[in-house]
């Protein structure tokens, strides 16, 4: 039975978050809300977590998860940003997108594209994750919460307590953040390609 947080989307109470960053720390698989739409996350170390997502996904191993991180200066840890991707990436974080970049050694093996070494990653606009990601002090490996057979994100943290509360460790209810999943960037190429149209406006990345 999954525990059921109610967090203030502006001001985030600091005991909740510290509650919900040790459920994090301990392995559990975490509902909260994002700029674009409610997000299914776990620690990034924890593979246990990060199969539990894949089956209440019914994700196979080529799916990619996204690091989403607290601000630029996490993202370079994690992924190779030249200074005309560090221009754009500086221009649209926080924002709705998610940008697939060249990974780092920092980046566990698992979680990287089977053939081209990249990782997606993003910086959201969202109180409620900056409060985690502050607390927790690295990324939150996560995916979208798009049920199997829906095409569109899970949007009332009430359902997805109902459908899911046996199969998550925290839901986090953030109010309303949308229905649209983010907009898609690869950058692993010699121009940005957008690959998934979203929340965010596509019309700067293409060339």
């Amino acid at each position: 039975m999954s525990q059921f947080f109610q967090i203030h989307p502006e001001t985030p109470q600091k005991r909740l978050i510290n509650q919900a960053v040790e459920i994090l720390r301990k392995g559990g698989v975490v509902v909260y809300p994002t700029d674009s739409a409610y997000a299914i996350g776990c620690h990034l170390g924890d593979k246990q977590a990060a199969d539990r997502i894949k089956r209440i996904r019914k994700l196979d191993d080529k799916h990619n998860f996204t690091l989403v991180c607290r601000d630029l200066s996490d993202i370079g840890v994690y992924a190779k940003v030249d200074n005309t991707q560090y221009r754009l990436l500086k221009n649209f974080t926080p924002g709705p997108y998610t940008f697939i970049l060249d990974a780092t050694s920092e980046v566990p093996r698992r979680l990287l594209h089977p053939k081209r070494r990249s990782i997606g990653v993003r910086v959201p606009d969202n109180a409620i994750v900056q409060a985690l990601l502050g607390e927790l002090g690295e990324p939150i490996m996560s995916s979208t919460l798009i049920l199997p057979g829906d095409t569109e994100p899970m949007t009332d943290p009430y359902d997805i307590r109902e459908t899911l509360e046996h199969e998550l460790d925290l839901i986090i209810d953030g109010g309303f953040c949308g229905l649209e999943a983010t907009t898609v960037v690869d950058f692993t190429g010699e121009a940005p390609e957008v690959v998934r149209e979203g929340k965010g406006d596509p019309a700067p990345f293409r060339v």
